[in-house]
């Protein structure tokens, strides 16, 4: 009997107390390690263990909850969380069955993939990094936050951090570019807005640093496969952006599908313990990809219960959809394959989170019906994703200043891509409204106003073959396939053309030619969109080519024959107006690249901050020199490099100062630039700091970003921007993995671009 008050008054204790100050009849629980360590002792092994199984609930009907398939789990207590259920309604009635009908009425966690929003959404994230402006980046997840925690989201699978230096990995749309430093400035940016510094607030969710580790890197570039390197090159090129994200207080850690040192990252307690908690001191819980306990399985690993065993002994607390936990850990704890001490430390873990997003305090905390009426798809947030995407944009060519466009005249739209308001979201997008984004056309009509006559044609379809693009088209995302032979798509798009004044050209790849498990051998624009292109520039008539794409294209035709060429991702819900914004001036385009653009996909990978050779070219104008490391047919440098990035208005760099040319190791050096607007318009310009390490005890790269900051100056307006570098700028991991700085000569390149020319030089001393 007195068990049962017991489990009665704790079960009261959970539901009673609401976490806001303001809440009535709020009931104060305990401190959270004396809170948990009580509870678990009231726990069951199966109880126990259910806290560690996460899996989907698929889209619960309304008012069915009780009898989905999950819903006897959850009462049993099998159940941890459940991901990719959405609203208020739904999540509600299955917080319920957990908090009233299981035995300790543990409330669960509800995650979604809220990758660069939830209905209110954000350029990509390869999009959003090119904005160079870590303030929009968290404002951005601080958005998506505020929309998810209101629809009853309480954590997201995100930031996705993986440095990707292979653009022929579908993913590399999913994260920040190729560059350790700026993404780990951005992984930070993005914990702070879904977090918020502060888990016990109703509108910040808990972030999922993923995929841990080097998911970015897979042999040809092929997703889920195998990654091989040197710790090397792990510490200093791809660790970075994930020990930043534990660094900002992450809650939590997804493990990736690939294997590292031949042992699949799942099972890797070299990653999981030794590098994230031992190493970088991470205190969160590790969930897994989906389904990636038993996929060790095809990785030859082991059976179930193997690989099972195997995960959380190396550190992993949480198992996505593969129920392998709940189905084999009982038996591998009684022949002695697992520890109860191990099982009792993922519960904790997953407990404390919990608690830390107040879900003790109020289960119920992210179900207010207020909020999701009010707080979702707003006009202020959609007015802020269009400010934030149109400061994505980035411009790669503007020969004769064909742009901005007059707001008169005729514009012919052509392309596949210029009336697919379901494509503007790109990949990742699980929460929004395609119908409520605006398209091209819709932007262009809107921006341009009663004095622009647009007319449109679709020109071609996505590309020749039906069955490819039928799978680049999923989920919702077609382009309504036109079955008509492709000489009578171009001739109707010509008799367009030939009314206007200008061609404006949407092409390149639909939303899902990127994103998971959309791998590419082939970087340029399908053949079908290539033919429509020529045949537009036929006519004489100047042609602005809007380029959608989720990863670096080879754009060399492009690049040789169109005048215009503005790079535009997938901007999101209010893409068409942020194009339109930029196409005709209202913004100034200031996106760089923060991914290196290939001239061929067989310069991949590709990337600016690359080791020399012993056999270097000698000659900067890219002619082949035998027994020299180049290419027989191509060279050596990108077409459009890292940081790259036109605007309508030009820079001019001049008067780069460095305050002493010696520096010890408590010291500080002052790196001045002046950058003048020398062009017609108000503009916006990120200048770049970039650092050489002359001679180390390891082979140092050509340069590598140590510094940045976006200005804005009027026309004719003139800046001095100043930079600080210290020691901690110039260390790296040496051969025996330890973070040193080392005496010796160093190079300071300031400029636009990684290609910046201008250098002053200083001397680290002891």
């Amino acid at each position: 009997m007195k068990k049962k008050l017991i489990i009665f008054f704790l079960g009261c204790t959970i539901m009673g107390y609401a976490q806001k100050k303001n809440t009535k009849n709020a009931v104060k629980i305990k401190p959270k390690s004396e809170f948990v360590a009580e509870l678990m002792s009231k726990m069951t092994l199966d109880e126990k263990i259910g806290q560690l199984n996460l899996p989907t609930s698929g889209d619960i009907t309304t008012g069915q909850a009780n009898s989905s398939d999950v819903a006897k789990n959850i009462a049993e207590g099998k159940v941890g969380g459940l991901f990719n259920i959405k609203s208020v309604q739904k999540i509600k009635e299955v917080q319920k069955i957990a908090v009233e009908k299981s035995r300790l009425k543990i409330p669960l966690l509800f995650g979604m993939d809220v990758i660069h929003g939830y209905e209110t959404t954000f350029p990509i994230p390869l999009g959003l990094s090119c904005t160079w402006d870590m303030k929009l980046i968290e404002r951005s997840a601080q958005i998506a936050a505020q929309e998810a925690s209101a629809d009853g989201i309480n954590w997201t699978f995100s930031p996705m951090v993986d440095i990707s230096r292979d653009p022929r990995w579908g993913r590399i749309s999913e994260g920040s570019g190729e560059d350790p430093y700026l993404g780990s400035q951005i992984a930070k940016a993005m914990v702070n807005g879904y977090q918020q510094h502060d888990l016990s607030k109703n509108n910040s969710i808990l972030a999922c640093v993923k995929h841990f580790a080097l998911y970015g890197a897979p042999e040809a570039g092929r997703d889920y496969n195998t990654v091989d390197m040197s710790h090397i090159r792990m510490f200093n090129d791809y660790f970075p952006p994930y020990k930043a994200a534990v660094d900002a207080g992450v809650g939590s850690v997804m493990a990736s599908f690939n294997e590292v040192d031949g042992i699949p990252a799942t099972g890797s307690k070299w990653l999981m313990t030794d590098v994230l908690r031992k190493q970088w001191g991470f205190k969160g819980f590790v969930v897994t990809d989906y389904t990636g306990i038993p996929e060790m399985i095809d990785h030859g690993m082991g059976d179930l219960q193997q690989v099972s065993a195997l995960a959380l002994n190396a550190g992993v607390e949480m198992d996505m959809v593969g129920e392998g936990f709940l189905g084999t850990l009982k038996k591998s704890l009684d022949e002695g394959k697992v520890k109860i001490e191990t099982i009792d430390n993922a519960v904790k873990l997953i407990l404390e989170a919990k608690y830390d997003l107040g879900l003790f305090h109020d289960p119920y905390k992210y179900c207010d019906p207020k909020r999701a009426k009010t707080e979702i798809f707003t006009t202020a947030s959609r007015k802020e994703a269009r400010e934030i995407a149109a400061q994505s944009l980035v411009l790669l060519k503007n020969q004769n200043q064909v742009l901005p466009l007059k707001k008169s005249g005729t514009i012919a739209l052509i392309g596949p891509l210029a009336d697919a308001r379901n494509n503007m979201s790109g990949t990742w997008s699980v929460a929004t409204v395609g119908e409520k984004c605006i398209s091209l056309l819709q932007g262009i009509q809107d921006v341009g106003g009663k004095s622009v006559k647009v007319l449109y044609a679709k020109g071609s379809n996505l590309d020749y073959d039906e069955t490819f693009e039928t799978n680049a088209t999923m989920f919702g995302k077609t382009l309504n396939r036109d079955p008509r032979p492709k000489e009578e798509l171009i001739t109707e798009a010509l008799k367009v053309a030939e009314q206007s004044d200008v061609i404006v050209a949407a092409l390149g790849e639909s939303a899902e030619m990127s994103g998971e498990s959309s791998s590419r051998t082939n970087l340029e624009i399908p053949q079908a969109q290539k033919d429509l292109l020529n045949a537009l520039l036929k006519t004489g008539k100047p042609v602005v080519l809007v380029l959608f794409d989720g990863r670096p294209l080879v754009l060399n035709d492009e690049n040789a024959t169109v005048p215009a060429i503005l790079n535009v991702w997938f901007a999101g819900s209010e893409a068409g107006h942020a194009i339109a914004d930029v196409l005709f001036g209202d913004v100034n385009p200031s996106g760089k690249l923060t991914t290196t653009f290939p001239r061929s996909v067989g310069q991949v990978p590709i990337y600016y901050a690359h080791k020399n050779t012993g056999r270097p070219l000698s000659n900067t104008e890219g002619k082949f020199e035998k027994f020299r490391s180049n290419y027989i047919d191509e060279r050596n440098e990108p077409l459009f490099p890292f940081g790259f990035g036109l605007s309508y208005t030009t820079f001019d760099y001049s008067n780069l100062k460095i305050s002493a040319d010696k520096m010890n190791f408590s010291g500080k050096l002052k790196v001045t630039v002046d950058v003048t607007n020398t062009g017609n318009f108000d503009g916006k310009e990120t200048v770049q700091l970039y650092i050489r390490d002359l001679v180390g005890s390891v082979t140092r790269p050509v340069r590598e970003l140590k510094g940045f900051q976006k200005i804005t100056l009027k026309k004719g307006e003139k800046q001095t921007v100043s930079f600080e570098i210290t020691v901690e700028d110039l260390k790296f991991y040496n051969s025996d993995l330890q973070f040193v700085a080392e005496p010796g000569q160093f190079d300071v390149f300031v400029g636009g671009n990684s290609a910046a020319d201008k250098k002053v030089s200083f001397e680290l001393t002891k």
